[in-house]
């Protein structure tokens, strides 16, 4: 049964979704930033049109820097700026910021608690033809384990609109992952967002699927053809990685007693890595973890390829029901 507190599209389980890549509602986000902030600068690493960044670029020319094919001069200029009262957008792609950029990103952002921005573009399964050199998937786990550093994985363009807007406002050192491909739009413009929150699309009873980023439309998907076989699944959604809505993951899991994580990224150390943490320190309830599974990525079309990754909605359901009939309830005071 779906929330009504939160606001779905009603498209979404139809044959005819809404679909937009997640990097367009950054895009359209930053440009309204640097309206209502004329401290917002936009930096990129010769990727301007790919990321999005090209709206930001051409209204505020004098607010953009073209860093070049230098990731690692990425973080560090843009932390120069945030000393000197900037808020830095740094974007370019996951596999080369944060993965070429890390250390230069921890010291001098992070480190120094400096509010850049980091915006990882063509993250995960979804950038298809380029192949596993440029399909990051470890960038989650890589960014979770940074002081000072909030994560933000948004689960459709228009919520990566407002958590770009969320950001600009928040004075800390953040993480932006977003994706290439089009994928489903399940939020409307009313629907909430809020850095740290965790929002419950779906009421159920029999098992919490725990989603971020663009894994959270094929987790409400996979939730109804569950209900078609009576299974009975709750769906939150978890836009904010670190730090995570404790109180509202946890309520759910009280409640089913079971625990699905779905993203798409390395499960080991990523998201469901996060999940696991959490349920050891405050519930040990029994948890399935649906991700990319120690391994790379590989040349294809981008749902092709996500679909042979096992993050399709058919396979969360297939997974999510064979798990369910294997493990028991886990019930409070066991």
């Amino acid at each position: 049964m779906n929330n009504m507190e939160y606001p779905l599209n009603d498209k979404l389980l139809t044959d005819t979704p809404d679909v937009e890549p997640t990097r367009a509602g950054f895009g359209r986000g930053l440009r309204t930033a640097g309206e209502n902030n004329e401290n917002i600068v936009g930096l990129c690493a010769d990727l301007v049109e790919s990321v999005q960044m090209h709206l930001f670029a051409e209204k505020f020319p004098e607010r953009y820097v073209e860093v070049g094919i230098a990731e690692q001069n990425l973080p560090i200029i843009a932390s120069g700026m945030a000393v000197n009262g900037k808020i830095p957008f740094a974007a370019s792609y996951a596999a080369f910021s944060p993965g070429r950029n890390w250390e230069q990103i921890k010291t001098t952002a992070a480190l120094n608690d400096q509010p850049v921005k980091i915006v990882g573009g063509h993250s995960g399964s979804t950038v298809g033809p380029d192949g596993a050199t440029h399909q990051m998937f470890e960038d989650i786990a890589l960014m979770r384990v940074m002081p000072n550093m909030v994560v933000v994985c948004p689960g459709d363009s228009v919520e990566a609109e407002k958590a770009t807007l969320a950001m600009a406002k928040n004075g800390k050192p953040c993480y932006l992952r977003v994706a290439r491909e089009k994928t489903p739009i399940f939020s409307k413009p009313e629907s909430p967002f809020e850095i740290g929150r965790a929002y419950v699309l779906r009421k159920g009873q029999d098992v919490t699927i725990c989603s971020t980023g663009i894994e959270t439309p094929y987790a409400l998907k996979a939730a109804e053809l569950l209900a078609r076989q009576g299974v009975d699944a709750e769906v939150v959604h978890v836009p904010t990685v670190k730090p995570l809505d404790v109180e509202t993951i946890i309520n759910s899991v009280k409640k089913t007693g079971r625990v699905v994580s779905c993203e798409d990224a390395q499960a080991a150390g990523g998201f469901g890595g996060a999940i696991a943490e959490l349920l050891c320190d405050e519930m040990p309830a029994p948890l399935l973890r649906i991700g990319v599974q120690d391994r790379y990525g590989e040349s294809g079309e981008p749902l092709e390829v996500h679909q042979k990754l096992g993050l399709a909605d058919d396979t969360i359901a297939v997974r999510t029901k064979e798990f369910v009939n294997s493990r028991p309830q886990y019930k409070p005071g066991f």
